[in-house]
């Protein structure tokens, strides 16, 4: 493969990602200790406002007078960066595969196969039972939160106040998803299907080789089917779920990604799209956990 130039700017990007993250989870820390005094305090301030003040700010809400005076938080920069370059890495021996959202040979399907399983410890392919889907490289779009149970609402998707500054922007579909609500009734919803939704994917299941045949059998193979998606350009990755059909194919995007999916892979601002690998994850005994995939 021929090795192109490396630009620096996706490894600030996935640094800054990793920062903001850490950020995130302080936040939620904070606001479960201190969660009466914040919930007056949001009366008064618009939720998106509080949202994109400092961290600082925060902390002097929670902390007592002395604060100013201790040492100032620190964040365990040989952790972050070692988890930055094992991604990184990845990106690196993915480079050689053209970046212009074409269909893959299958040698290069097959490169990147060994690529991506050999690093990330799973078993990902683009045939799985003798199907595939029309591509396993191409661009992928920002998608709206999906409704998972019959009065189900955007309100509803979001656990936390960060949560809901992050991702509450991002709406919620008017329509049901290709198989419709993740489960009948909200008694019924459990923590396995807030997760389907929170990292779905939307692949374009009606492109498949031979689907128009067996519309049955790909419906079923297709639903919650686990893939490993990976950003092209920094390795960032995600394990997700198929959880809706589309996008359509005058819109030049390949695939979509719900808001959750569209933040770990360092997509979720601009344009909210990128290019992406995608493949089958073989876990027939469903053991792979859905979410961020570091190395």
């Amino acid at each position: 493969m021929t090795r192109k130039f490396i630009s620096k700017r996706p490894h600030y990007e996935y640094l800054k990602k990793r920062w903001t993250g850490r950020h995130r989870a302080i936040q939620n820390k904070v606001w479960e200790k201190h969660k009466s005094s914040l919930d007056w305090l949001t009366k008064s301030i618009p939720v998106r406002q509080l949202a994109v003040s400092s961290l600082g700010s925060l902390m002097l809400l929670a902390q007592p007078v002395g604060y100013l005076s201790q040492p100032p938080l620190l964040l365990p920069n040989q952790h972050i960066t070692a988890q930055i370059d094992e991604n990184q890495k990845v990106a690196r021996q993915l480079f050689g595969i053209p970046k212009d959202a074409k269909s893959l040979t299958n040698d290069e399907e097959k490169e990147v196969e060994d690529i991506l399983s050999k690093n990330f410890n799973l078993r990902v392919s683009a045939f799985l039972e003798g199907i595939r889907l029309n591509r396993s490289y191409g661009i992928i779009g920002g998608e709206q939160h999906l409704y998972r149970f019959p009065g189900d609402n955007l309100y509803k998707h979001a656990q936390n106040f960060t949560e809901w500054a992050m991702y509450g922007s991002s709406g919620i579909a008017p329509a049901l998803g290709a198989w419709g609500y993740f489960t009948p009734t909200e008694s019924e919803f459990s923590e396995k299907d807030k997760m389907r939704e929170k990292y779905y994917l939307a692949v374009q299941t009606f492109l498949a080789p031979g689907f128009a045949e067996n519309v049955d059998k790909y419906r079923d193979f297709f639903k919650f089917r686990k893939m490993l998606v990976v950003n092209a350009k920094t390795g960032q990755a995600v394990v997700a779920v198929v959880g809706d059909a589309g996008p359509a194919e005058w819109t030049g995007k390949h695939l979509g990604g719900s808001p959750e999916v569209m933040h770990y892979l360092g997509l979720a601002s601009g344009p909210r799209q990128g290019p992406v690998f995608y493949f089958f994850i073989d876990d027939p005994q469903d053991q792979v956990p859905l979410g961020p995939k570091i190395i």
